[in-house]
C-alpha cells in the first residue's frame, strides 16, 4: 500500500451364494497383529478348506512349517489354531484394504472366505474377540470393521449397544454389521444407527463380502467428505456473521446528513480486509468520519484494522481529535501489530455542528473528494499531510480547515480505488482518473450509494477485472 506524501513506502445384484468349499482354495492374507494371525487362522480354516498364507515381514519369504516361529510351530494352548506370522508392512503402505473382524467365537461357525479388493489384491483380515481388543487394533490402516451383533453387551436392554459403542470407538472407520438370517430387521436397524451396511451370516461368500467391504469404505469416505463440506459451510457462515459484525454501524442519530458506504476486501472469499472506516456523532453535534488502510491484505491486517477502528471510535467519543487522537492511535498500532514494518494510513474529518465546515487530518492517506452545491467535484488539498501511523515514532498530524457551505457531498476512500490499472499497460487510474469518474457519474445524476458503486465498478472495468487491493469508500452529504 503506497503512502502518499511519504515516499510511497510499500507494505508487506448378487446371485445366491454357495457355502460349498472351493476345490482349489486361494491364499488369504491376514493382518499384522499377533492375535489377528491366531484367531484369523481358526476362522479361515474352520469348515472351509481354505489355505491360510501368512504375511512375512517386508523382504522375507514365508517360513517353512516347523521352522522357527512359523505356522508349523504348534500353539501350546489346547485347541488353538496355528500361529500366523504378522505383517511388518502397514496395509495402507502396501495399498491393501484391511478388515477388522470383531466376533466372539473364533472357533465357531463363522468362515471368512477369500476377499479381493477392486484391483485384485487380497483384503487383509484382523480379528478381535471383543471391543476391548478391537480398540487396540483400530489403527489408521484399518479401513472397515465387520461387527458381530451377537457380541455380549453391558446394556442388555439395547440390542445394538455393542454397535453404538463401536461407533464411538471408530468414528472414522466404515462399519459392517453381521447378523443372523432370522434378524434382518436388526441389521436394518444397525444401518439406521450408523453402520454403512449389514450382512447375513448364512449368506457370506467372497464376492458378497469383498463388495460389501469396498462399498462400505467408499460410502464412509463419501459420508465423511459430505460432513466435512457441511462443517466447512457452517464455519464459513459463522465467519461471515463474525466479519459482518465487525463492520461498523454509523452512529449518526440526530445528524441531518446522508451516509453511504462501499466495502470490498481484496482477499478471496473474505468479508473483511485491512481497510476500515467509521462515522459517529458526538453530543456536541459534531460528526466525525474516518477511513483508513492497514498495509497488507491478510487476516492479521484485517484484525488490526478492526482494532484501530474500535479504538478510533472510543477515543473520539471520549473527546480526542486531531493530533492527540492520531498519536494515541499510533500507540495502539505499535502495540498490536505483528510486524514492525506494518503501518496504516488514515483520513479523519470532523464536520462542525452547523455542517458548513470541517477540520481534516491526513496521515499518509489520499485526500477526500468534495462537491459543493451544484459545482464540480474536486480534490481537497493533499497538504499538509502527516506520516502514516507506525512510520515515525513522534509524528505530527496538522489539521486543515475546509469550507463546505450549505449543500455539499464528501467522499472518503482508500487507495485500492485509485491503484487499479487502465487497460493492459502500466498506467494507474490515480486520483485524477477517479475524480473524472466521479464527475461523470455525478453528472448523470447518481448520488449516495449508487455513486459509490458506479465509481468502483467503472474502476474495475478499466482495470480489466477485479481490483486486487481492498476498497473502501464512504460518502456524507448535506
Amino acid at each position: 500500500m503506497p503512502v502518499p506524501g511519504n515516499g510511497n513506502r510499500p507494505g508487506p445384484a448378487q446371485a445366491p451364494s454357495s457355502r460349498a468349499p472351493r476345490p482349489h482354495p486361494a491364499p488369504v492374507t491376514l493382518g499384522d497383529h499377533p492375535r489377528a494371525g491366531l484367531y484369523g487362522a481358526g476362522l479361515l480354516a474352520h469348515g472351509t478348506g481354505l489355505a491360510v498364507t501368512p504375511v512375512p515381514p517386508s523382504g522375507d519369504t514365508p517360513p517353512e512349517p516347523g521352522e522357527g516361529e512359523g505356522p508349523g510351530k504348534p500353539d501350546p494352548r489346547p485347541g488353538a489354531a496355528p500361529d500366523i506370522t504378522p505383517s511388518a508392512t502397514p496395509a495402507t503402505g502396501a495399498g491393501h484394504l484391511t478388515l477388522l473382524l470383531v466376533e466372539n467365537d473364533p472357533a465357531g461357525a463363522l468362515s471368512i472366505p477369500e476377499m479381493l479388493d477392486a484391483s485384485g489384491k487380497p483384503i487383509r483380515v484382523r480379528t478381535a474377540r471383543n471391543l476391548t481388543e478391537a480398540a487396540r487394533l483400530l489403527t489408521d490402516d484399518v479401513h472397515c470393521v465387520l461387527l458381530d451383533l451377537n457380541l455380549p453387551a453391558a446394556d442388555d436392554d439395547d440390542p445394538l449397544a455393542v454397535l453404538r459403542r463401536l461407533l464411538d470407538l471408530a468414528p472414522h472407520h466404515a462399519v459392517l454389521a453381521l447378523t443372523a438370517s432370522e434378524d434382518v430387521e436388526g441389521g436394518a436397524e444397525a444401518v439406521r444407527v450408523g453402520a454403512q451396511d449389514f450382512l447375513v451370516r448364512d449368506e457370506l461368500d467372497g464376492r458378497v463380502l469383498s463388495r460389501a467391504v469396498r462399498y462400505a469404505v467408499e460410502r464412509k469416505r463419501a459420508d465423511t467428505a459430505q460432513r466435512q463440506l457441511a462443517e466447512g459451510r457452517l464455519r464459513a457462515q459463522e465467519n461471515a456473521r463474525l466479519e459482518r459484525g465487525l463492520l461498523p454501524t454509523p452512529l449518526l442519530e440526530g445528524a441531518p446528513l446522508r451516509f453511504a458506504a462501499h466495502y470490498r476486501p481484496g482477499r478471496s472469499r473474505a468479508l473483511l480486509g485491512g481497510d476500515f472506516y467509521d462515522t459517529v456523532r458526538t453530543p456536541d453535534g459534531t460528526v466525525h468520519a474516518m477511513i483508513g488502510d492497514v498495509s497488507g491484505h491478510g487476516p492479521d491486517e484485517a484484525a488490526l484494522g478492526v482494532e484501530l477502528r474500535i479504538a478510533w471510535r472510543a477515543l473520539t467519543l471520549a473527546g480526542l481529535s486531531g493530533d492527540r487522537l492520531l498519536a494515541t492511535l499510533q500507540e495502539v498500532l505499535e502495540h498490536e501489530r505483528e510486524d514492525e514494518e506494518t503501518f496504516a494510513t488514515l483520513c479523519t474529518v470532523d464536520i462542525a455542528p452547523d455542517g458548513r465546515s470541517a477540520a481534516m487530518c491526513l496521515a499518509g492517506h489520499p485526500a477526500p473528494v468534495v462537491r459543493r452545491g451544484g459545482g464540480r467535484a474536486e480534490l481537497l488539498p493533499q497538504e499538509p499531510c502527516g506520516p502514516a501511523l507506525g512510520l515515525l515514532p513522534r509524528g505530527r498530524w496538522p489539521r486543515t480547515q475546509v469550507g463546505l457551505g450549505p449543500e455539499w457531498s464528501l467522499m472518503l476512500y482508500t487507495d485500492g480505488l485509485i491503484e487499479g490499472r487502465i487497460g493492459a499497460g502500466s498506467l494507474r487510474l490515480g486520483q485524477e482518473g477517479m475524480l473524472a469518474l466521479v464527475r461523470e457519474h455525478q453528472g448523470a445524476g447518481l448520488r449516495g450509494a449508487e455513486l459509490l458503486e458506479s465509481t468502483v465498478h467503472a474502476a474495475r472495468d478499466l482495470n480489466g477485472g477485479e481490483l486486487t487491493d481492498d476498497v473502501a469508500a464512504i460518502l456524507l452529504a448535506r
